[in-house]
């Protein structure tokens, strides 16, 4: 059995391929062969959410998903988030609440934050608690996150 194989994958809209080890993790071919650096290298077990990407739309941490099992799936970083370089509504949020401070866990809690506003785009003080849980901030900027978030939330009908 080959230790390499060849993936096909498609991060923010465009395809890229690269002949990988089999044990390479996302998160190292993201950062080091593409330089998107925005989701981050910390806790490399999962535990901190700042490496946190969308795969084929729902969130994965990048450092334990493996190259390999990311093959023909869609991928989207905090880079793919907007087009160009504008910022999204939440990105926007984010700067007007201050709930960027070191900004390490930043990318991950937006992706995160993104993907819970795409699944439930109203949702409450609890799910938004919820939906960044994965997350941790070193910093303890939670509360002006949470702000941020519930700021472009949709007011229910």
């Amino acid at each position: 059995m080959s230790s390499r194989r060849l993936v096909t994958l498609s991060v923010n809209g465009r395809e890229h391929e690269f002949d990988v080890l089999v044990h390479r993790p996302l998160l190292e071919v993201l950062r080091e062969d593409l330089g998107l650096t925005g989701a981050k290298e910390c806790c490399a077990v999962g535990e901190c959410g700042a490496c946190t990407v969308l795969v084929d739309g729902l969130t994965v941490n990048s450092c334990l998903m493996l190259a390999v099992e990311a093959d023909n799936r869609q991928i989207t970083t905090i880079e793919g988030l907007t087009p160009g370089e504008s910022l999204s509504p939440l990105q926007d949020s984010f700067l007007a609440h201050g709930a960027v401070q070191c900004g390490f866990c930043i990318p991950g809690m937006i992706v995160s934050a993104q993907f819970l506003l795409d699944s439930n785009p109203s949702p409450t003080a609890s799910e938004i608690n919820e939906g960044l849980a994965g997350n941790l901030c070193r910093c303890g900027g939670y509360k002006r996150m949470l702000r941020a978030v519930e700021a472009i939330t949709e007011p229910e009908a």
